[in-house]
């Protein structure tokens, strides 16, 4: 049965993913919702809640408010609570209740922006899409609002980094890593969407020379930037030490050459093992640790990715697997499997399986054993027999 999940989890939803891209960011998120809706997210999705501030917060529409469409009751307390709160920008998200009436969150944000003076911006997310989705909606709106479009590129070579989310790095330290990894390189952090940086730092990303692309969910911005700024893109992870190199060598030709490019289709891998590998997740961390194993170990890997990617990320090798129907099939004759370990059910008997946590599919309840896996030699983490 398609469309069915009898074994494994969802992933995060739109909604949540918007939230995590802002949630550093000093504006006010509200969620147009049902109570309860909020507490899913701050508990499961969030790793940063107990230990940092945010403006996080949930409409409680009833039933008689959906029924009526009672839209001066959302406006009257979003103003109320930005007068109080004093937020950078309100971000108006979208739930199945809103979708499902046709409430025009856009206009809304309008009326509030006119009447506070607050940047304001309505997000139509669904509830039923997956948050790689809702991450590109948030970047995008940060990008048009408040990135700014006549800005003297940096003296010295600054990358941006785009896609970074608890949703897909955890608090393992991966972000500070890569931060670590573009200085060894002989490069600078620019700004990073959205994780470390503030809006102010944000709103100078166009000073940077080229964009480090590690999440599907920074692609459109990617490509915006890529248009409106002139700033070429580089799609990878430097995960292990072999593809990190080649993630060296592409930004600094992106660099000479001002083209955009996507460092899996980069590598030559030396296949020296009979074995096959899958690994599940979201495609531009995946297809970086194929990368990465199968130039180190010579083992053929697969990427198996259940969500929303595009054509020219995947390898010719890799699939989109939407269904768990799909990874069922496609795990067949697998020997091993790298995976979310929530994926395990799915698994062949006969697959080694080595667990990778993911936030955005299994929570918070694997968060401590996500290995940071930026610039380093994957022996260090116990590798792969």
């Amino acid at each position: 049965m398609k469309q069915v999940a009898g074994l494994i989890s969802t992933y995060s939803s739109d909604e949540f993913g918007i939230c995590s891209a802002l949630y550093e960011l000093g504006g006010m998120v509200v969620m147009h919702d049902a109570s309860g809706c909020n507490s899913t997210y701050t508990t499961h999705d969030e790793p940063r809640w107990y230990d940092m501030e945010s403006m996080i917060y949930i409409s409680a529409i009833s039933e008689m408010e959906a029924i009526m469409g009672d839209d001066d009751k959302l406006i009257h307390d979003v103003i109320e609570t930005a007068q109080q709160m004093k937020p950078k920008f309100i971000a108006l998200v979208g739930a199945p209740i809103p979708y499902m009436i046709g409430t025009d969150l856009k206009a809304i944000a309008a009326v509030i922006e006119e009447e506070t003076g607050i940047p304001s911006f309505g997000l139509e997310a669904n509830g039923m899409n997956g948050y790689l989705s809702g991450i590109s909606m948030a970047f995008d709106a940060i990008v048009d609002r408040f990135c700014k479009k006549e800005v003297l590129k940096s003296t010295q070579t600054k990358v941006n980094i785009l896609g970074a989310t608890p949703l897909d790095f955890s608090l393992n330290g991966s972000i500070d890593s890569i931060r670590r990894w573009i200085k060894n390189i002989g490069m600078q952090t620019g700004a990073c969407f959205a994780m470390g940086s503030s809006l102010e730092e944000l709103s100078k990303a166009g000073k940077a020379q080229v964009n480090l692309v590690i999440s599907y969910g920074a692609m459109e911005i990617a490509k915006k930037m890529e248009e409106e700024f002139d700033i070429p893109y580089v799609v990878g992870v430097p995960v292990g030490k072999l593809f990190a190199a080649t993630v060296e060598h592409c930004l600094k030709e992106s660099l000479e050459t001002g083209k955009s490019q996507v460092v899996c289709q980069k590598y030559k891998a030396d296949i020296r093992s009979e074995k096959k590998a899958a690994i599940i997740g979201e495609s531009v961390y995946a297809t970086s640790l194929a990368g990465e194993i199968e130039q180190q170990y010579g083992i053929s890997c697969e990427v198996l990715c259940p969500l929303e990617t595009e054509e020219m990320i995947l390898r010719s090798m890799d699939k989109q697997t939407p269904e768990e129907d799909d990874l069922m099939e496609a795990l067949e004759g697998m020997d091993i499997v790298i995976a979310d370990p929530l994926y395990k059910p799915l698994c062949p008997k006969k697959a080694s399986f080595y667990p990778l946590g993911h936030i955005a599919f299994s929570g918070r309840i694997y968060e401590n054993k996500i290995p940071d896996l930026i610039d380093r030699e994957f022996e260090e983490t116990g590798g792969l027999r």
